[in-house]
């Protein structure tokens, strides 16, 4: 099941601040991912979010479809209220507030991914 890391440049000095915006983050609606059909093509399985000095970091647990990530969060009235609150401590103002600009900028700090290991990962009796 992979991960995705998704980037945010901040003001330094504020982790303090981030953290309580991330501690009262309202959790989305519903885990399972549909696409334009409403078919099911996978599931939000968790989060973690990382601040140090000016870089945040949002990991994403999901299966099936990552484009699909962007679209679900993108409708979920609390991630706009976390976005909202967020914007005073972001290096870079940036367009969340409508899901098309939501997704534009959840592709382009979608971080690449070097790596990813697992238990299946491991040789057999390891």
């Amino acid at each position: 099941m992979p991960f995705a890391a998704i980037s945010y440049r901040v003001r330094p000095g504020h982790e303090d601040e981030i953290a309580q915006i991330f501690a009262g983050f309202r959790r989305v609606s519903s885990p399972t991912l549909v696409n334009d059909q409403g078919e099911q093509v996978g599931k939000l399985l968790g989060t973690a979010v990382f601040v140090k000095d000016d870089v945040l970091v949002r990991i994403i647990h999901y299966e099936g479809e990552f484009a699909a990530v962007a679209g679900h969060m993108a409708q979920q009235r609390g991630v706009h209220l976390l976005e909202q609150a967020l914007a005073p401590f972001l290096a870079e103002s940036r367009d969340t507030a409508t899901a098309d600009g939501f997704q534009a900028y959840f592709a382009d700090a979608t971080m690449r991914c070097v790596s990813q290991l697992s238990l299946a990962d491991l040789p057999a009796g390891g």
